[in-house]
């Protein structure tokens, strides 16, 4: 390995790390689109971002926890159903072209700017007052959800569990968020077994991304519980905008190669 991909690999898992603290995503969003880029496959390096993100998610949970920022009861709820659901997403990733891989991934972005969006609407309506979703079933659809996308895309699950919780459990963003990082450790420990048992994974690619993650969750997770709601929300959607535009033009690149 080169000096410039040692370099890329590390600053990008510092950067997910910090993501991850802030927005309670484990970083496959930015850790799947690097590896891309420096020329892994889209399925390596789906597999090997579900390592690194254990490394990076079990940092920042610690550290929520250490300041009492972290439910493991609300953690349990969603983490049980995920840890199934994980094997089923790394099945299918096996089974789909890279190209359709990243296009569905680049809708599922997409998808989560709009879910962001109608929360913050409702919370401005009367009807909000009344819940109407069952919380169990809430739960477990939110879990599942996140499970099925850990081990498919290679990200932690945040980028759908953040969304579901303000809208269908009616968590404000900050808790979604520390909630979604301890769930994460649970998903992408399931998904890392998942793809490392199909031989999935660069093991030395994802240390290297774990390692910057950590210290980049020791920084972000001491400095969300200090930011305004507004500024964490607005932030999430513009990341979610930035990467699907992104992985789009990535779906592309790999269509056009066939």
């Amino acid at each position: 390995m080169d000096t410039s991909k040692l370099i890329s690999l590390a600053v990008g898992g510092l950067v997910s790390g910090i993501l991850a603290g802030f927005l309670g995503i484990g970083g496959g969003t930015v850790l799947v689109p690097l590896q891309v880029a420096l020329g892994y496959t889209p399925l390596q390096a789906v597999a090997t971002s579900s390592f690194s993100i254990v490394i990076t998610a079990i940092s920042g949970s610690i550290q929520n926890w250490r300041m009492g920022y972290l439910s493991f009861k609300r953690v349990i709820y969603l983490g049980l159903p995920a840890v199934i659901t994980a094997q089923l997403g790394a099945e299918l990733a096996t089974r789909i072209p890279s190209y359709v891989l990243l296009v569905a991934f680049s809708l599922l972005l997409l998808l989560n700017i709009y879910l962001v969006q109608l929360r913050k609407q409702l919370s401005n309506s009367e009807a909000e007052k009344s819940n109407n979703f069952n919380p169990v079933l809430a739960r477990l659809f939110t879990g599942g959800a996140a499970g099925v996308l850990a081990g498919l895309f290679g990200v932690g699950g945040g980028v759908i569990m953040v969304p579901l919780q303000i809208l269908l459990l009616g968590e404000t963003i900050k808790v979604a968020i520390q909630t979604s990082l301890g769930v994460i450790m649970i998903t992408a420990v399931s998904a890392t077994i998942g793809h490392a048992a199909k031989g999935n994974i660069s093991w030395t690619v994802g240390l290297i991304l774990g390692i910057g993650g950590l210290i980049g969750a020791q920084i972000s997770t001491r400095f969300l519980p200090k930011l305004p709601d507004h500024i964490v929300s607005l932030a999430f959607r513009t990341l979610l905008g930035v990467l699907s535009i992104y992985i789009f033009w990535q779906a592309w690149q790999a269509f056009s190669r066939m």
